[in-house]
């Protein structure tokens, strides 16, 4: 098995977070660590998330297949998943952002009543388990994505390493609350979990914005300016190659996918030409667009009256 492929790598990480989310509620019930419980559960969350992720991957790569044709999946959605990819990703992001605002309240409220007592021994074991699993999956993503470049796999990334920043805070925190007992400094060994869990809060809550960002433009179909340059700049070499009046374009980015609609207008002094004739000019068009790209979805129209471009 190919570990290095897309829907693979979000298998591994799936089953890795439910195994940590388990063991990690666990502990925290053992720790009596509601900073550990709440870990956990968002965990549970993330791997949900991650789960319709691989979904739509799956979906997006068959539905760009010959085999998708003739699938009972086809007759339904005859336009493609594409559009599913950024509604998930948004979705993904918003949570990350929504979870870590949600801690941070939640350690200002716990330091405000005065702290929680926990069982530091059960919380350092977790908390140092969940480092080497969160680092290792995070970095081991990053890299095999480099070859993959998917944005599913980018977030997945980034969630774990969020997560490992988490929780290398909260080994700081037990850390010093396990030595900080039965000493004159352990009156500060309730407000160190809060303490800590603020800091980290304010520096992991952006990390997802980017993407949020991204999944709302392509959501919003929201032109984006490269590939709009790209377009016009093919479409004007063939108004000049050919003698076309002119030309209008409408590109959007949906998730990975182009949809691109060009319209080309026709002398209407020009001679009727075979239908042949003009798919071979669409096939070249299509050439300079991106024909092997799997994702494109291109529409070509040449016409005479400028209403149907409009």
């Amino acid at each position: 098995m190919n570990l290095k492929t897309e829907a693979n790598l979000l298998k591994i990480s799936i089953f890795s977070t439910i195994v940590l989310a388990i063991i990690g509620i666990i502990f925290g019930l053992l720790a009596s660590s509601s900073t550990i419980i709440f870990d956990s559960i968002y965990g549970l969350i993330d791997a949900v998330m991650t789960t319709l992720a691989l979904i739509v991957a799956k979906l997006i790569i068959n539905s760009t297949s010959k085999d998708f044709v003739n699938s009972r999946l086809e007759k339904h959605f005859t336009m493609g998943f594409w559009h599913l990819e950024p509604i998930v990703l948004g979705v993904n992001g918003i949570l990350l952002i929504s979870a870590a605002t949600y801690a941070f309240i939640n350690a200002i409220d716990s330091f405000l009543l005065g702290g929680r007592e926990i069982l530091f021994g059960y919380a350092i074991i977790i908390t140092l388990i969940s480092i080497v699993i969160e680092l290792s999956l995070g970095f081991y993503i990053k890299k095999a994505n480099k070859t993959i470049n998917s944005e599913f796999l980018t977030l997945d990334s980034i969630s774990w390493l969020i997560s490992a920043s988490m929780s290398f805070g909260y080994l700081i925190a037990f850390g010093f609350g396990y030595f900080a007992m039965n000493t004159n400094l352990q009156w500060i060994t309730p407000y160190i979990d809060p303490t800590i869990l603020i800091i980290v809060t304010i520096l992991v809550i952006p990390m997802p914005l980017k993407t949020v960002k991204k999944a709302l433009a392509d959501i919003l179909l929201v032109t984006p300016s490269e590939l709009k340059s790209h377009v016009d700049k093919v479409a004007q070499n063939i108004v000049n190659k050919y003698g076309f009046n002119s030309f209008r374009a409408y590109v959007a980015r949906v998730g990975r996918g182009r949809q691109i609609e060009l319209y080309f207008i026709v002398p209407k002094s020009w001679p009727p030409k075979r239908l042949e004739e003009w798919d071979l000019l669409r096939d070249e068009i299509e050439k300079e667009l991106g024909k092997e790209d799997p994702d494109l979805w291109l529409t070509i129209v040449f016409t005479t009256d400028f209403e149907w471009a409009e």
